[in-house]
């Protein structure tokens, strides 16, 4: 876990006064098998359409709100042309935009718990379809404020979309727990001034809320 210092503790001993938390790969979690196994079929390498789905050109549009992800599935899979025939990178389009997705239950309980105490923020790069997926996972309620790049058409790590979440929060950016499984957000986070945790498992999570 990479944890910036401290900032100073509250009158109660808190270090911080809101907890801002990233969602996928974090809260949300993929399961990658079902595309793997039709790249395989198709003679790929396990990952090449995410790779190339997540090339910074490809998935900005996306987590901007500016395409839906049919759109950038298409978009994604025209690298693949000369590799694999048209129907087939059709059919590797479909199974990433509907890779299997779920809830940690750990990480799930663990903000549920932090919520009780402090405010808690979704801050997440992700497409439009956010809101329809946090309903299907149970978990529209989990967060007090959710700050989707979607919607205010910035992505991590530009600033701008953690200003929103500071203001969000109603607290002190110095006063905010930042949590993200993406090192560069993590960073841009600890310049702010936040205490800022670079997410790889729960017990990350755990060890960070443990104060509350």
């Amino acid at each position: 876990m990479t944890l910036s210092p401290a900032s100073r503790p509250t009158s109660g001993g808190r270090p911080f006064d809101a907890v801002l938390c990233d969602v996928d790969n974090v809260i949300r979690v993929y399961d990658p098998s079902p595309l793997n196994a039709l790249e395989r079929a198709a003679g790929l390498a396990e990952g090449t359409t995410m790779k190339l789905a997540f090339a910074p050109d490809t998935v900005l549009p996306l987590v901007v709100g500016r395409v839906t992800p049919d759109e950038w599935a298409r978009s994604a899979v025209q690298g693949l042309a000369g590799l694999v025939s048209e129907a087939t990178a059709r059919e590797l389009g479909e199974a990433l935009v509907r890779t299997p997705f779920r809830a940690d239950p750990a990480v799930v309980s663990l903000l549920r718990e932090a919520r009780a105490h402090v405010p808690l923020v979704l801050v997440t790069n992700t497409s439009v379809q956010l809101e329809e997926d946090l309903e299907v996972l149970g978990l529209a309620d989990l967060a007090h404020h959710v700050v989707s790049s979607a919607r205010v058409g910035i992505a991590k790590p530009d600033r701008r979309i953690y200003d929103i979440a500071v203001e969000r929060a109603g607290v002190p950016a110095e006063r905010c727990l930042f949590v993200d499984d993406t090192q560069e957000n993590v960073e841009v986070a600890a310049a702010l001034g936040m205490r800022a945790v670079h997410y790889r498992d729960p017990e990350d999570l755990r060890r960070a809320l443990r104060t509350l």
